[in-house]
């Protein structure tokens, strides 16, 4: 579980390190060229991310860098991705509280368990991951969307379902996340007499 070398963790870091490019690509040329590139690496990057996990079951590669890079990898191209779209104009920034409300709500919840239970990180739940994927399948559609003709216009269309569900299951993992820390804080504090609630 303390492997560092792994090939998982060598995809989770070079997805991390595609954040920055994607970035210049939405923000920086504004080129159809651009466009088309950063869309292939949003592609990429949602691709990554199924592949990682897969390699680390196939090959017992888990480890604990690669339970906390994956999700990190993931959450900073939800996060880029929103606030680029929201930039250009592409999505709404009513989008981007929303999610954001999300990660905030999170981030508040593990740091309550770390200092209260010493836990480090939770279980990544099905509904995350779903959540994951949808909206990562979600911003390079609505990127495509932004374009004109019937193309763009189906990519629109079936982009907004993916943003959709994501975000809903976005949520939903979120009160799964909860749970989940309110059980530990309260588990934690029996010993001492007396639960703890979120």
């Amino acid at each position: 579980m303390d492997r560092v070398l792994t090939i998982p963790n060598g995809i989770s870091a070079a997805r991390l390190a595609g954040v920055p490019v994607f970035l210049w690509l939405v923000l920086g040329p504004r080129t159809a060229v651009a466009d088309d590139w950063a869309v292939a690496l949003l592609i990429v990057a949602g691709l990554s991310d199924w592949l990682d996990g897969k390699i680390a079951r196939a090959l017992n590669q888990a480890s604990r860098l690669g339970q906390v890079l994956d999700p990190a990898a993931d959450r900073l191209y939800i996060v880029s991705t929103i606030v680029a779209l929201a930039i250009r104009g592409i999505i709404p920034w009513w989008l981007v509280a929303v999610l954001g409300l999300r990660e905030l709500t999170v981030g508040a919840a593990l740091g309550v368990l770390r200092r209260r239970a010493g836990f480090g990180t939770l279980q990544v739940s099905l509904a995350g991951k779903g959540a994951t994927l949808c909206l990562l399948y979600a911003f390079p559609l609505l990127f495509l969307g932004d374009h004109p003709g019937w193309g763009g216009t189906l990519a629109r269309v079936i982009g907004w379902a993916f943003a959709t569900w994501g975000t809903v299951l976005y949520w939903w993992a979120a009160m799964l996340y909860l749970a989940q820390v309110r059980s530990l804080v309260g588990d934690d504090a029996c010993p001492q007499g007396g639960g703890a609630g979120l």
